[in-house]
C-alpha cells in the first residue's frame, strides 16, 4: 500500500521538487548553450558550480545579475568555481543576450521550462513560464550545498564569493 501511495504521488509530481534542496545530489540538466552546444551537469563534476535562473534575457535585473557573474568570473574561476545561467528563453535570446553583454560563461536555453521546473524555479503562468532568480551552488561531487533565492543583483556575485571562500578555505 505504501509504496502504491509514492508511485502515485511521484506520478502526480508531488515530490517532484525534492532533490532541489541542500545536500542533495543536483537535479541533472542537459540543454543548449548559446554557442549551441549540450551542456550536462555531469560536465561540472570536479569544480563547483553556480547554477543560476534567470526570468528574461536583457531585462535590467537579470542584466545586472549577469554583469555581476561576467565582472567576478576570473575570481570565482580561482575558486574553483564555473557559472552557468538557465533561462526559458530562446537559444537566439541568449545568444543576443550573451554577446551584447560579453558573458563569459555558458546561458542554457530551457524553453519548455524544464530543468527550471526539476530545481523548483519555475513560474507558470499557464500561457507563459519564466524562471525564478534562484541559484544553487553545488559542490565538485554534484550535491546542492546552498539555494539562493532572496538576493540582489548587484552584489550576488560577492555574496557567492564569501560562501565559496567560507567552504573552500580558498582566499
Amino acid at each position: 500500500m505504501r509504496s502504491l501511495l509514492i508511485s502515485l504521488c511521484l506520478s502526480c509530481n508531488l515530490f517532484a521538487h525534492a532533490a532541489a534542496i541542500p545536500g542533495q545530489p543536483a537535479p541533472p540538466f542537459a540543454l543548449t548553450d548559446q554557442q549551441g552546444q549540450k551542456r550536462a551537469n555531469e560536465q561540472f563534476i570536479g569544480k563547483w558550480l553556480v547554477l543560476y535562473f534567470y526570468p528574461k534575457a536583457d531585462t535590467p535585473g537579470c542584466t545586472e545579475e549577469a554583469h555581476s557573474f561576467r565582472d567576478d568570473i576570473d575570481l570565482l574561476r580561482t575558486l574553483s568555481a564555473e557559472v552557468v545561467g538557465v533561462s526559458t528563453d530562446s537559444i537566439a535570446d541568449i545568444q543576443a543576450f550573451s554577446k551584447k553583454h560579453q558573458l563569459p560563461f555558458a546561458l542554457l536555453a530551457d524553453p519548455g521550462g524544464v530543468v527550471s521546473a526539476r530545481y523548483d524555479a519555475l513560474l507558470d503562468l499557464g500561457v507563459m513560464k519564466f524562471a525564478k532568480r534562484h541559484t544553487f551552488l553545488i559542490d565538485p561531487q554534484g550535491r546542492i550545498v546552498k539555494r539562493y533565492t532572496d538576493v540582489d543583483t548587484k552584489t550576488y556575485a560577492k555574496t557567492i564569493i564569501n560562501d565559496l571562500r567560507a567552504m573552500t578555505g580558498k582566499q
